[in-house]
């Protein structure tokens, strides 16, 4: 027990402790670091691949650095039917696969659109068949809402921030890849912002 005790009493023996658990906690940290810088790698070059994807066949696209981000409290004039970003409302309509039956606000819209939704508009060329169709693949994707615009010039539109497609049926298959490359996708300016608790009415 006394051997112990001196063993205990051992300024070395403390200094070499001390130094292990030091160690210890320096690998930890490094491995913690090149953790996290991996991990930040392989998001930015999954960002960037998804950045190079071809775009939608047939789609017009917006330079990001053409469309401001401001807040505003009064009505914008877009120069685009419907339009693919700029200046917007505080609030956002919900779009966590939101289907709306009446015209929402464009400033609204748009700021779901910040957030990485993309949305699906129609007019009154659109047949029931395919505004039923089109509500039923909105209903159950995140991030998308669809409203009718009846000034709109083409039967049906998909639009996302800087990204708008044209398309004269629900059964287009561009539908389909429009959703899937820019429900929060590449050109979000801002990821992860939410799509539930906005406005939830026209």
């Amino acid at each position: 027990m006394e051997g112990l005790n001196a063993l205990a009493r051992d300024p070395a023996t403390g200094e070499r402790r001390r130094r292990l658990f030091l160690l210890t906690l320096g690998a930890i940290v490094v491995a913690w670091l090149v953790g996290q810088w991996a991990y930040g790698a392989h998001q930015e070059r999954a960002r960037e691949a998804a950045g190079a994807a071809k775009h939608v066949s047939g789609e017009r696209v917006w330079e990001a650095g053409a469309l401001s981000y401001g807040h505003v409290g009064k009505g914008v004039v877009y120069p685009v039917t419907p339009p693919v970003g700029g200046d917007h409302d505080k609030a956002w309509m919900t779009c966590d696969g939101t289907v709306y039956t009446e015209p929402v606000r464009d400033e609204n819209a748009v700021h779901s659109l910040e957030h990485g939704a993309v949305w699906i508009t129609y007019n009154t060329t659109a047949t029931p068949a395919d505004i039923k169709a089109l509500a039923a693949r909105v209903a159950r994707t995140p991030y998308t809402l669809m409203s009718p615009v009846p000034r709109q010039p083409g039967t049906v539109t998909l639009t996302a921030w800087g990204h708008q497609l044209a398309v004269g049926t629900a059964a287009d298959a561009r539908v389909e890849q429009f959703i899937t490359a820019y429900v929060q996708g590449p050109q979000t300016p801002e990821p992860g912002a939410p799509c539930t608790g906005g406005r939830a009415a026209p």
